[in-house]
Protein backbone atom coordinates (compact mmCIF):
# COMPACT_ATOMS: atom_id res chain seq x y z
CA UNK A 1 0.00 0.00 0.00
CA UNK A 2 1.21 3.65 -0.75
CA UNK A 3 0.10 7.07 0.86
CA UNK A 4 -1.13 10.37 -0.95
CA UNK A 5 -2.61 13.86 -0.55
CA UNK A 6 -5.19 14.74 -2.61
CA UNK A 7 -5.32 19.13 -2.37
CA UNK A 8 -8.81 20.49 -2.64
CA UNK A 9 -10.54 23.88 -2.20
CA UNK A 10 -13.26 23.62 0.15
CA UNK A 11 -15.12 26.11 -2.21
CA UNK A 12 -15.23 23.79 -4.80
CA UNK A 13 -14.58 20.43 -3.17
CA UNK A 14 -14.64 19.84 0.92
CA UNK A 15 -14.52 16.98 2.86
CA UNK A 16 -18.27 17.03 3.92
CA UNK A 17 -18.71 16.71 -0.17
CA UNK A 18 -16.45 13.90 -0.55
CA UNK A 19 -18.19 12.29 2.85
CA UNK A 20 -21.67 12.74 1.51
CA UNK A 21 -20.56 10.46 -1.69
CA UNK A 22 -20.33 7.74 1.02
CA UNK A 23 -18.76 4.32 -0.07
CA UNK A 24 -19.46 5.29 -4.07
CA UNK A 25 -16.80 8.07 -3.56
CA UNK A 26 -16.12 10.06 -6.33
CA UNK A 27 -13.81 10.71 -9.22
CA UNK A 28 -10.70 12.96 -8.30
CA UNK A 29 -11.24 14.78 -11.44
CA UNK A 30 -10.40 18.48 -12.74
CA UNK A 31 -6.59 17.49 -12.01
CA UNK A 32 -4.62 19.39 -15.18
CA UNK A 33 -0.48 19.31 -13.81
CA UNK A 34 1.05 15.98 -15.47
CA UNK A 35 2.82 15.64 -12.66
CA UNK A 36 -0.30 14.78 -10.46
CA UNK A 37 -1.92 12.71 -13.35
CA UNK A 38 1.00 10.50 -13.50
CA UNK A 39 1.25 10.18 -9.46
CA UNK A 40 -2.79 9.19 -9.94
CA UNK A 41 -1.24 6.19 -12.86
CA UNK A 42 0.59 4.60 -9.81
CA UNK A 43 -2.02 4.87 -7.01
CA UNK A 44 -3.57 1.24 -6.72
CA UNK A 45 -7.11 0.32 -5.26
CA UNK A 46 -6.87 0.47 -1.31
CA UNK A 47 -3.95 2.89 -1.18
CA UNK A 48 -4.70 5.89 1.74
CA UNK A 49 -4.59 9.10 1.24
CA UNK A 50 -5.16 12.35 3.47
CA UNK A 51 -7.69 14.68 2.27
CA UNK A 52 -6.62 18.23 2.07
CA UNK A 53 -8.24 21.67 2.68
CA UNK A 54 -6.14 24.38 0.59
CA UNK A 55 -7.07 27.87 0.62
CA UNK A 56 -7.64 29.32 4.23
CA UNK A 57 -7.47 26.07 5.98
CA UNK A 58 -4.74 24.78 4.65
CA UNK A 59 -4.50 21.33 6.87
CA UNK A 60 -4.91 17.90 6.59
CA UNK A 61 -8.95 17.08 7.40
CA UNK A 62 -9.46 13.37 6.98
CA UNK A 63 -8.69 9.65 5.28
CA UNK A 64 -9.49 8.74 1.95
CA UNK A 65 -9.18 5.03 0.37
CA UNK A 66 -8.63 4.64 -3.42
CA UNK A 67 -11.47 2.96 -5.18
CA UNK A 68 -10.92 2.88 -8.66
CA UNK A 69 -7.56 3.12 -10.27
CA UNK A 70 -6.52 5.72 -13.27
CA UNK A 71 -9.16 6.18 -15.89
CA UNK A 72 -10.23 8.54 -17.97
CA UNK A 73 -12.05 11.38 -16.63
CA UNK A 74 -15.73 10.94 -17.28
CA UNK A 75 -16.71 15.12 -18.05
CA UNK A 76 -13.07 15.38 -19.80
CA UNK A 77 -13.02 15.42 -23.70
CA UNK A 78 -9.47 15.97 -23.55
CA UNK A 79 -8.16 11.83 -23.69
CA UNK A 80 -4.90 13.05 -21.37
CA UNK A 81 -6.67 13.53 -18.91
CA UNK A 82 -7.20 10.74 -16.23
CA UNK A 83 -8.15 9.99 -13.05
CA UNK A 84 -8.83 7.68 -9.63
CA UNK A 85 -11.99 7.34 -7.88
CA UNK A 86 -11.68 7.58 -4.11
CA UNK A 87 -13.98 7.20 -0.82
CA UNK A 88 -13.86 9.09 2.30
CA UNK A 89 -12.71 6.47 5.27
CA UNK A 90 -12.84 8.98 8.52
CA UNK A 91 -11.94 12.48 9.83
CA UNK A 92 -8.85 13.28 11.34
CA UNK A 93 -10.33 14.32 14.82
CA UNK A 94 -8.03 17.22 15.23
CA UNK A 95 -7.41 19.16 11.53
CA UNK A 96 -3.29 19.58 10.99
CA UNK A 97 -2.27 22.66 9.64
CA UNK A 98 0.62 23.21 6.78
CA UNK A 99 1.66 25.77 9.33
CA UNK A 100 1.82 22.65 12.08
CA UNK A 101 3.54 19.91 9.32
CA UNK A 102 6.25 23.00 8.67
CA UNK A 103 6.81 23.35 12.10
CA UNK A 104 8.08 19.54 12.08
CA UNK A 105 11.61 19.03 11.21
CA UNK A 106 11.11 15.11 10.62
CA UNK A 107 8.46 16.22 7.64
CA UNK A 108 10.76 19.01 6.20
CA UNK A 109 10.89 16.56 2.88
CA UNK A 110 7.53 15.90 2.55
CA UNK A 111 6.34 17.23 -1.02
CA UNK A 112 3.40 19.50 0.58
CA UNK A 113 6.18 21.44 2.51
CA UNK A 114 8.63 21.97 -0.88
CA UNK A 115 6.03 21.74 -3.53
CA UNK A 116 2.82 23.11 -2.03
CA UNK A 117 0.69 23.92 -5.23
CA UNK A 118 0.62 20.00 -6.36
CA UNK A 119 -2.49 19.31 -5.97
CA UNK A 120 -1.67 14.91 -5.70
CA UNK A 121 1.18 14.36 -4.40
CA UNK A 122 2.88 11.12 -2.39
CA UNK A 123 3.27 10.93 1.22
CA UNK A 124 6.12 8.37 2.78
CA UNK A 125 4.84 5.66 5.52
CA UNK A 126 6.56 8.19 8.02
CA UNK A 127 4.76 10.96 7.02
CA UNK A 128 1.90 9.12 7.13
CA UNK A 129 2.25 8.02 10.37
CA UNK A 130 3.26 11.46 11.82
CA UNK A 131 0.21 13.58 10.38
CA UNK A 132 -2.33 10.44 11.95
CA UNK A 133 -0.51 11.18 15.11
CA UNK A 134 -0.62 14.92 15.34
CA UNK A 135 -4.63 14.74 13.82
CA UNK A 136 -5.36 11.93 16.67
CA UNK A 137 -5.43 8.80 15.40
Amino acid sequence: MRYWLFKSEPSTWSWEAQVAKGDAGEEWDGVRNYQARNFMREMKVGDRGFFYHSQSEKAVVGLVEVIAEAHLETKADDPRWECVDIRALEPLPRPVTLDEIKAREELADMVLVKNSRLSVQPVTEREWALIRGMGGL
